[in-house]
């Protein structure tokens, strides 16, 4: 139904973003929405889906992030939200070298995806999946918080996409050490260190 939406970014969250366009809030989930700022004009790639009891529209930075995505949902086990959790690692090279080279192992490091699932993403996925160019990682950094809410957001971010409460904590002190700019940087951080 809906391509895209351009529009001005009034609400961020750990999991979702609101694009105000001519007046109109669309809440859209995202895999990672510190890429965005508040009152920046954007272009958001969307996918609107709907279930028996929900209609939610997903947002991409681009038509590969949207692509993968689609062919994620496609496997039988993947979720959007299991699919916005593993392209929130921003590590589509290796996703995509993972299905190739039947690396299960690779894909497990994501929430919610064990043995079966994985061996599942590689049955239907290898040989289709794929992007035209490089996903963009160029995001711009939130720079109007403080370190603690900056790291506090980073870590809501981790638990919207699927990451237990446990997992969490055990990167907590890791990145509290770490002196980063802005949520998303939290978050990739903490993804790393999750994934590894």
């Amino acid at each position: 139904m809906f391509e895209y939406l351009t529009g001005k970014i009034s609400i961020i969250n750990p999991s979702y973003i609101v694009v105000d366009v001519n007046g109109v809030g669309y809440k859209i989930n995202v895999s990672n929405p510190y890429r965005y700022e508040v009152d920046q004009v954007a272009q958001v790639f969307v996918e609107q889906i709907v279930r028996e009891n929900e209609q939610a529209l997903y947002g991409f930075y681009d038509l590969n992030e949207k692509k993968i995505f689609l062919d994620l949902i496609s496997v039988s086990g993947i979720g959007p939200k299991s699919a916005l959790a593993i392209l929130a690692s921003q590590d589509v090279n290796g996703l995509i070298t993972a299905i190739e080279n039947n690396d299960a192992k690779f894909l497990t490091k994501f929430p919610k995806i064990g043995k079966k699932t994985a061996q599942q993403i590689i049955l239907d996925l290898s040989g289709k999946v794929g992007v035209s160019k490089q996903l963009s990682i160029d995001f711009i950094p939130v720079q109007t918080e403080d370190l603690s809410e900056k790291l506090r957001d980073g870590l809501a971010a981790l638990e919207s996409l699927g990451y237990s409460a446990k997992e969490v904590k055990k990167v907590k002190e890791q990145l509290k050490t770490e002196n980063l700019k802005s949520a998303d940087e939290y978050l990739r951080a903490g993804l790393k260190l999750l994934t590894k």
